[in-house]
């Protein structure tokens, strides 16, 4: 039988997805016949073995994995982005991994991509990973995304309902609505009547929890809720929605649901003559490194993504090594509201907000409080 069908002699080794091309059938039906998977028919799992002969495929990683029971690798499924949030989240993952002893395997998706997710599982399926991080934060199904997939390794799912089914399906970073709910009585709390929302786009999870926690604040204090304003995550889209914002008078505060956007918000207040604080009071999300150094200096949430990391990782190195024992609990969520100079009373309301801890631009304590880049935290 002839092998390389197809292939040059410099070409690179087939892969698992040129056996199920050949064959005719899904990379995840070709993990299965090689990890001797029940529910395959004698013809497709002859199908799969006679491309592979043909090919000249060879097992590395998922062969070793059967041999010693575990790869000690940990796959990783993340949305290709520079945007900070999921940037940083994949970062805190990669730093938590190393420190465990695993091997770190990331396969990146593409926004649009419905299919993205279950392929990037099979690929980590095919290299035989212990188990999976998923950090996908949009929700491709409201698309028509595909089914859920059922997995045979413990899934970790950050920040966003599973996707899929698994012995072992652990969830970490959740509580961004009540980081949201924080930040919007925080605003409440300095006395204004109602906040005005700059939601994220809300294909992203991480978008309607933050929009749900405002909402939930505003109803529990029986405010009046206002129109949402949509934005995109981008500086750009915040300076649309301040101009917009800025031609309403009774704007007095604003929650948005990152800090770029709250960037772009606040240039474009200043430049329509609405002074940040003194006529609009503006929190963001995320804490992102210049937030302490922009002018004003901003008052947002910190996402605390090291401490998700280091849980998340810890309670799926637990359920790979003990695959029979009870998962280990969760934590509830820290949150970490940093006060700066974006936030005051209204116009009407100039009274100093009681309670709290005075810190510098980095949330650190500090006394007395320094007015052009002062902070205070609230847990």
């Amino acid at each position: 039988m002839t092998r390389g069908t197809g292939r040059g002699a410099g070409s690179s080794a087939p892969r698992s997805v040129d056996v199920a091309r050949l064959a005719g059938v899904s990379q995840k039906t070709v993990s299965r016949v090689f990890n001797d998977e029940p529910y395959v028919s004698a013809d497709v799992r002859r199908r799969v073995l006679d491309a592979a002969e043909q090919l000249g495929y060879r097992l590395n990683n998922a062969a070793r994995a059967l041999a010693s029971g575990r790869t000690r690798s940990i796959g990783v499924v993340t949305l290709g982005t520079a945007l900070y949030g999921p940037a940083s989240l994949l970062m805190g993952v990669e730093r938590v991994v190393r420190d465990t002893g695993y091997a770190l395997r990331v396969v990146n998706t593409m926004e649009g991509d419905p299919a993205g997710v279950a392929g990037a599982m099979d690929s980590l399926l095919d290299q035989g990973v212990d188990g999976i991080v998923i950090s996908e934060p949009i929700d491709e199904q409201a698309e028509g995304g595909a089914p859920s997939l059922r997995l045979d390794v413990p899934v970790l799912v950050i920040g966003a309902p599973p996707p899929v089914t698994a012995p072992t399906v652990l969830t970490a970073g959740n509580g961004a609505d009540l980081m949201a709910r924080t930040a919007t009585e925080h605003l409440l709390d300095l006395g204004h009547m109602t906040v005005h929302h700059l939601a994220g786009p809300q294909r992203w999870y991480a978008a309607r929890d933050r929009l749900e926690g405002w909402q939930a604040a505003l109803t529990a204090q029986e405010r009046e809720v206002p129109p949402v304003v949509a934005g995109d995550w981008s500086a750009a889209s915040g300076y649309r929605a301040g101009r917009e914002l800025a031609e309403d008078s009774g704007v007095t505060a604003v929650f948005t649901a990152n800090d770029d956007m709250a960037i772009g918000l606040i240039r474009a207040l200043t430049e329509a003559g609405r002074r940040v604080p003194e006529d609009v009071s503006v929190v963001g999300f995320d804490d992102i490194p210049v937030a302490a150094y922009v002018t004003p200096p901003l008052t947002t949430v910190r996402q605390p993504f090291d401490a998700v990391a280091q849980e998340g990782l810890k309670r799926l190195v637990h359920a790979i090594e003990n695959p029979k024992a009870e998962p280990l609990p969760p934590s509830g969520p820290p949150v970490d509201l940093v006060v700066r100079a974006s936030t005051a009373p209204p116009p009407s309301r100039k009274t100093p907000a009681r309670g709290r801890r005075t810190a510098s631009g980095d949330g650190r304590t500090s006394s007395p409080p320094l007015a052009n880049g002062g902070a205070t935290t609230r847990h």
